[in-house]
């Protein structure tokens, strides 16, 4: 999987939250100040080049569907992450939040009864 660009990985969160979706469409959801469509298109292209969304001719206009879903890119790319600057180690990576005070105690304890509460009802 291939990593993407600050404005694909913008254009996908786009795609993922409205689904199959037109530019017109994609470029509504975008905040001010819009990029030009010219430039949504291109980016566009991209992912599909890239193979993260097909388009659909349907009429005068294509229709994007993503190919890869948000978990699947977040996997690939974090695990990459962890193993390139943590040592493949997650303990690291949580560790180096909390001396960053990026993440609190309290928010800590709330992630192990998130992970305790999943395994119980496994």
């Amino acid at each position: 999987m291939e990593k993407l660009t600050v404005q694909e990985e913008d254009a996908m969160r786009g795609i993922w939250k409205i689904g199959p979706c037109v530019l017109r469409d994609l470029l509504a959801i975008y905040p001010d100040p819009k990029p030009p469509y010219t430039t949504l298109a291109s980016i566009v292209k991209n992912l599909e080049r890239k193979k993260y969304v097909r388009s659909q001719r349907v009429g005068n206009v294509h229709l994007y569907h993503a190919l890869v879903q948000p978990g699947d890119y977040k996997r690939a790319f974090m695990s990459g992450i962890v193993s390139n600057l943590f040592g493949n180690s997650y303990k690291e990576l949580v560790s180096f939040f909390a001396k960053e005070e990026k993440i609190s105690t309290d928010d800590l304890k709330e992630i192990i009864s998130m992970i305790e509460r999943e395994n119980t009802e496994k």
